[in-house]
């Protein structure tokens, strides 16, 4: 998988685009800037964005050619933005170090989705939050009958609000909801979709 995400990164174009996510951009803004961790993350588009609103961002992704476009793009904006080249089992955080966990389509093999939830969550602060947007299992047919829509060929990888609050126990929901909207975002999410949104606050 590596190889594929180096491949569909190094075009010339940010294949997502370069504009930030849209449920991402509608949720951080009321949130006080602080510490933000952002894993598969890609191209970027996330990363700068929170950077400019004064968010101290730290970001990875397995894809160097991703790592690139990043911070070809931070530069481009005049921020600055720590991403390493790492794959979730081996990257390492303090615990409990982050103020907010942002999880935007990171879809995970289902064998292994729940273990990384749990890391993923044991580096936001008591209080902290969490905002993740992502393909529901619902939204497979959508795939198949549009592949632009994008998203994971394995069921196994997509969400369902159930997954969600299995995974991240810890955290009380303000929006955790399954939704069908239009993505424009780039070649790769371009058409209706099925998606799971969620906001938490982690309380233990």
């Amino acid at each position: 998988m590596k190889t594929f995400w180096d491949e569909r990164y190094k075009s010339k174009e940010y294949v997502y685009g370069e504009a930030p996510n849209a449920f991402f951009t509608s949720k951080i803004g009321s949130l006080e800037p602080g510490k933000l961790i952002l894993p598969a993350e890609g191209e970027g588009r996330n990363a700068v964005f929170a950077a400019k609103l004064g968010w101290d961002v730290s970001a990875f992704d397995w894809s160097e050619e991703g790592r690139k476009k990043a911070e070809k793009l931070a530069d481009k904006e005049q921020v600055k933005i720590e991403y390493l080249v790492s794959d979730l089992e081996h990257v390492r955080y303090k615990k409990e170090s982050f103020d907010l966990l942002g999880l935007f389509f990171a879809h995970f093999p289902e064998k292994v989705r729940h273990a990384y939830h749990r890391k993923l969550a044991s580096y936001v602060k008591p209080g902290g939050k969490l905002i993740l947007e992502g393909f529901a299992k619902a939204h497979i047919e959508l795939s198949r009958a549009n592949p632009k829509a994008g998203g994971p060929r394995e069921e196994g990888m997509l969400f369902s609000r159930e997954i969600i609050r299995e995974d991240f126990p810890e955290f009380q929901w303000e929006l955790l909801e399954e939704v069908t909207a239009f993505l424009e975002e780039g070649a790769f999410h371009a058409g209706k979709s099925v998606l799971v949104r969620a906001v938490g606050t982690k309380v233990d």
